[in-house]
């Protein structure tokens, strides 16, 4: 039967790590964890004979892939896949797959979080403001976004997308408005909420050419990747915008700089936090060990990537 590794630098809960092994066993699949490991080599080895791998924020280069002969399938817990290098895993013929909308509560949660806390000035004791009859927008609308908008919508905020990809009763359906441009969602936003991946064609698309159309006091909410963000764009709306605000799940690299000039108006996770919760890494795990599962018995790949 084959034979899957559960590599995680970050490890799963007990709880989802229980539920991996329990989906594991009732397959007959061989398994074995690779768990707070501290270098690549650790993971290197441990591929040589695995044919199923679940990671998490683990990298799948090239190099992975080059100690990994028998590997069929790897499956990224979790919905961004940036840390697979998709031309190795197709060049290595490896079918590579994320498990899209497990984590998405979670995330969402945290991005409504995040404006409240800056909406109330992080909790100082002064005067802050509320979400409800706020204008949200929201660049991109996939699985997270639309728990986004459920939530907004709870609150009381009014809330417009957009997404190419998609046509607008997708956006209608979960009661939406559609938006027909990028321009329009950084112009209309009270609160602007990205939720787009970091491929060659998004990375910095938040630039100066969008950044220069928010409004004065305009806040924008990052749960996606750092690398869509124009960093350098990012410090010229902070100085042109006196009241612009960023919350995001992930630091800038220039994120020092910013919180030394703007301490008030900044709020960064100390690590990417929005799918650390037990239910989410729960999820994610078990619908990676199923998808491993279905992968081998039924030829499937519904969540396939590459």
């Amino acid at each position: 039967m084959p034979k899957v590794l559960i590599a995680t630098e970050k490890p799963f809960a007990a709880d989802a790590v229980q539920k991996i092994k329990a989906e594991l066993e009732k397959a007959g699949y061989e398994y074995s964890f690779l768990e707070n490991y501290t270098d690549k080599s650790e993971l290197h080895n441990a591929l040589a004979d695995a044919e199923a791998v679940i990671i998490r924020s683990d990298i799948m280069d090239e190099e992975a892939f080059n100690s990994a002969p028998k590997l069929k399938i790897v499956v990224r817990a979790g919905a961004g896949y940036d840390n697979i290098d998709l031309k190795a895993a197709t060049a290595h013929n490896v079918v590579a797959m994320n498990t899209p909308g497990q984590n998405s509560n979670a995330v969402a949660e945290l991005a409504i979080g995040m404006m409240i806390y800056i909406a109330r000035n992080k909790f100082n004791g002064k005067s802050g403001t509320e979400l409800s009859g706020k204008t949200l927008t929201l660049y991109g609308f996939g699985w997270v976004a639309r728990y986004v908008a459920k939530i907004a919508k709870g609150i009381g905020m009014d809330v417009y997308a957009y997404d190419p990809y998609l046509q607008d009763d997708v956006m209608l359906k979960e009661g939406v408005k559609p938006l027909h441009s990028v321009e329009d969602v950084f112009k209309l936003g009270d609160y602007i909420s990205l939720h787009i991946p970091a491929t060659e064609e998004t990375k910095k698309c938040v630039n100066w050419n969008l950044l220069s159309l928010v409004k004065e006091d305009a806040v924008l909410v990052n749960t996606a990747r750092k690398e869509i963000i124009d960093e350098e764009a990012l410090l010229k709306v902070f100085a042109e915008k006196k009241k612009f605000r960023y919350v995001s799940d992930v630091a800038p690299d220039n994120s020092a700089e910013i919180l030394e000039l703007y301490p008030d108006r900044v709020f960064f996770t100390p690590k990417k936090m929005g799918a650390q919760t037990s239910e989410a890494n729960t999820n994610a795990g078990i619908a990676a060990a199923k998808q491993i599962i279905a992968f081998f018995e039924k030829g499937d790949t519904t969540y396939k990537v590459n």
